[in-house]
C-alpha cells in the first residue's frame, strides 16, 4: 500500500465553465466518474520485491500502461481501486534500508461515500461511529 509524507488526493474536475457574454459563467456537469490523482511512494523491504515490481510493470501492466487494481488508504477506510500509472515510475532509491519508488497514479474515480447517504441520510454519515459501536459491541449476538 502507497505511503507517504503528504499522501493525498487530487480530483479532477467534473464540470466545464462557459463565460458568458454578460459576465457571467455557465456551469455543466462535464462527467460523472471523476479521475482523482495520486503521487505514490511504494517501499519494498528487498532486492526480489524490487525485481518482482518493475517486472510486473513492464511485462504484466504492459510498461504500466493497463489499469489495475490496488488497496487505498482513503477517508472510506482501506479499499481496493482501479488505477493506473500516469507516467513512469521514479526509482527504485535507497532510503533508510528500504527501496523507494514514487510513482504518478490515476484512480478511476473518486474515493468517496455513494449511494444517496448524503442527500437521505447524512446524520447517519456523521453518526456512523457510534452506530459501528451499537452494532457490534453494545446489541446482543
Amino acid at each position: 500500500m502507497p505511503v507517504a509524507d503528504g499522501y493525498g488526493f487530487k480530483p479532477v474536475s467534473p464540470f466545464r465553465r462557459t463565460k458568458m457574454n454578460t459576465g457571467r459563467s455557465r456551469q455543466r456537469r462535464a462527467y460523472s466518474s471523476v479521475p482523482t490523482e495520486l503521487t505514490a511512494d511504494l517501499f519494498f523491504e528487498d532486492d526480489m520485491q524490487v525485481q518482482l515490481f518493475e517486472s510486473w510493470f513492464e511485462e504484466v501492466l504492459v510498461s504500466g500502461v493497463d489499469w489495475f487494481e490496488c488497496d487505498l488508504k482513503t477517508p472510506q477506510g482501506i479499499r481496493p481501486y482501479k488505477a493506473r500509472f500516469t507516467d513512469i515510475y521514479e526509482g527504485p532509491t535507497l532510503d533508510g534500508g528500504y527501496w523507494r519508488f514514487r510513482a504518478p497514479l490515476e484512480l478511476w474515480e473518486r474515493p468517496i461515500l455513494t449511494g444517496g447517504w448524503a442527500v437521505y441520510a447524512p446524520e447517519y454519515i456523521l453518526g456512523m461511529n457510534l452506530l459501528d459501536l451499537a452494532i457490534n459491541k453494545d446489541w446482543p449476538q
